[in-house]
């Protein structure tokens, strides 16, 4: 898990390269949990603000936790208009807790980073009676079947052959659900998604390799050259494609 340490080195890059939420998933959110202006809401793994923005916008009080200072810094910087945020640095296994404050505990693609003996227990004893604990993760589902298959070869070239990435864990084949049930502190479980696409060129996609933490592990010199074998091939697919994909959300109420 000390591999989510490794964002704040590209905080810069993480806040223009990865992709947001859609805004239909914070209406969701907002109708099941029954957030009502100024309600009090706890974000685990902030980053750099995409998902903070979203529950800015509905009105609520967000207690944002991230433990990189730089994702923090262009997190303020973005979000500065809104006034309704703190920011706080931390992981939420060493922030000090407030009993039964939240309405709302949230994590946007950070929920599996957090050390299995927290993540549950923790986000209960912090919610409201009947609070809401959320979490949700952007999944990339696919692409052209042509470029998929480059991609693929020049992974294996540089000797990384084809893993599952972290994102997979959100898919509903993935483990949340049944983690929710076997915490045995939450009611069962609803499960939402949502499909979109996202344009990348070269550029964009060299950025948003470089704020991933399974690229942000390798050795410089390897990470670089592979880098920028992906995009001589994205350059001779025409310098642009796009990815199909999917934002899955899971919400339970803490049980009595």
């Amino acid at each position: 898990m000390e591999q989510r340490f490794s964002f704040d080195r590209t905080a810069d890059l993480y806040g223009t390269s990865r992709p947001i939420y859609p805004e239909a998933l914070f209406d969701e959110i907002a109708n099941f949990a029954d957030l009502a202006h100024d309600d009090a809401v706890l974000e685990l793994g902030c980053g750099t603000g995409q998902a903070t923005r979203g529950f800015a916008r509905q009105g609520l009080s967000v207690l944002a936790l991230d433990p990189g200072a730089e994702l923090l810094r262009v997190a303020r910087q973005t979000l500065a208009s809104f006034h309704s945020i703190e920011f706080v640095q931390a992981t939420f296994e060493a922030w000090p807790p407030r009993s039964a404050a939240f309405k709302l505990v949230a994590s946007a693609q950070a929920f599996h980073w957090i050390a299995p003996d927290v993540r549950f227990v923790k986000a209960a004893e912090v919610l409201a009676p009947r609070g809401t604990l959320a979490v949700f993760g952007n999944v990339p589902v696919g692409l052209d079947a042509a470029l998929l298959a480059e991609f693929r070869r020049v992974y294996a070239a540089h000797g990384f052959p084809e893993t599952s990435p972290p994102e997979r864990w959100y898919l509903p084949s993935g483990p949340i659900a049944q983690l929710f049930a076997e915490s045995e502190l939450f009611e069962p479980t609803v499960h939402a998604s949502f499909a979109w696409n996202r344009l990348f060129t070269s550029s964009s996609y060299v950025a948003f390799l470089h704020t991933r933490s399974d690229h942000q592990m390798m050795e410089a010199v390897t990470r670089e050259k592979l880098i920028a074998d992906i995009a001589q091939e994205i350059v001779a697919h025409g310098d642009e494609f796009e990815m199909n994909y999917e934002t899955h959300l899971y919400m339970a109420r803490r049980a009595s």
